[in-house]
């Protein structure tokens, strides 16, 4: 196997530190047609319309149909989006509601909002329903596209997070905090019944080795753990990080946190636990990171496992880090 810096340029790790996107040259692509979907009601579910003296609310999306996704190809963001929506409204009349509907047909990337469609129609032609009709003609028409024009950057804004991964010279430029909420996909795997809620409990416990091999630097190693953009890549969700002495951190939907205490590119220390662990029983978690001719060798130690804890930990590590992190880097399995 060819040393660092001695293989074809074009395969060299140290320059991939997504290493499954490579400088974000492949497309890749979220799919936003449900949260759209939410967001438009959201938006416009009881909206209020008033002036003039005449007072309009919308009681239903009546109809939400299309598609929205995010793409990132080449490092660039692109977003396609295209909509048919109906809205449902109603105004008090002197002598019973006044009723009608407003359809936007044509929401696309393809057209300006101001070029948008908004038809208003009037369930039942009167006098006094005609005088609504105009006046959401008029004026309603610009709290509509005030409303689209919010899904809009909205929809960018939600679904540019983590589209374009960050290059090798720019990890450790944006080590900042990601706080907005712990909906995990993945739950950590946990046993531990106890009765005893005080804290700092005794209980019996037991220490945990374990050795990995992976094809990287390091440094890149390092990265993955003290990073946020990269430790929500490989955990699949949200997470909160704070890499530094007494930083915290909090990962799996809050089901492992801790903070650190040892920091440097060779050795991370942490204080960690799993939320099903009896109150106020941390564990010690070392990992020694040590970079070999072709390879990175990272020594686990876990002491103070709960004995019930063993195996299932043992797992957890298996399954949502080690494995996790060589599949989404593309790290591999040293053989």
């Amino acid at each position: 196997m060819a040393k660092w810096g001695e293989g074809d340029p074009r395969w060299i790790v140290e320059e991939r530190p997504d290493a499954t996107n490579v400088n974000n040259w492949h497309w890749t692509e979220k799919n936003a047609c449900a949260w759209s979907q939410e967001k438009i009601k959201e938006l416009f579910t009881d909206l209020k319309i008033e002036g003039d003296d005449l007072k309009c609310s919308v009681t239903k999306v009546e109809k939400c149909e299309g598609e929205a996704v995010a793409n990132n190809r080449k490092g660039k963001l692109i977003f396609f989006y295209d909509w048919n929506i109906v809205l449902k409204w109603q105004s008090p009349g002197k002598e019973k509601k006044i009723e009608g509907k407003i359809n936007i047909p044509n929401l696309s990337e393809e057209n300006d909002i101001s070029e948008v469609d908004v038809e208003i129609t009037l369930k039942d032609s009167t006098d006094e329903g005609e005088k609504v009709k105009h006046f959401l003609h008029t004026k309603g028409k610009e709290v509509i596209r005030e409303r689209l024009t919010k899904y809009v950057s909205s929809l960018k804004e939600e679904f540019s997070k983590g589209m374009i991964l960050p290059k090798k010279d720019e990890v450790k430029e944006k080590l900042s905090n990601i706080t907005s909420g712990f909906n995990a996909k993945m739950q950590m795997n946990s046993t531990v019944v106890s009765n005893n809620k005080s804290v700092g409990c005794k209980i019996s416990s037991t220490t945990i080795k374990q050795q990995q091999k992976f094809q990287c630097r390091a440094e890149e190693f390092y990265n993955v753990f003290t990073s946020p953009e990269l430790v929500q890549a490989f955990t699949k969700g949200a997470v909160k990080l704070e890499p530094k002495k007494e930083g915290k951190f909090e990962l799996f939907g809050g089901n492992i946190h801790g903070e650190f205490i040892e920091l440097s590119p060779t050795k991370i220390v942490q204080k960690w636990r799993c939320k099903q662990w009896p109150t106020g029983h941390f564990s010690e978690v070392t990992l020694d990171i040590s970079e070999r001719n072709d390879h990175t060798e990272v020594n686990l130690t876990q002491s103070g496992v709960p004995n019930s804890e063993e195996d299932a930990t043992k797992e957890n590590w298996e399954r949502y880090y080690w494995s996790a992190i060589k599949q989404t880097f593309g790290f591999g399995c040293f053989m």
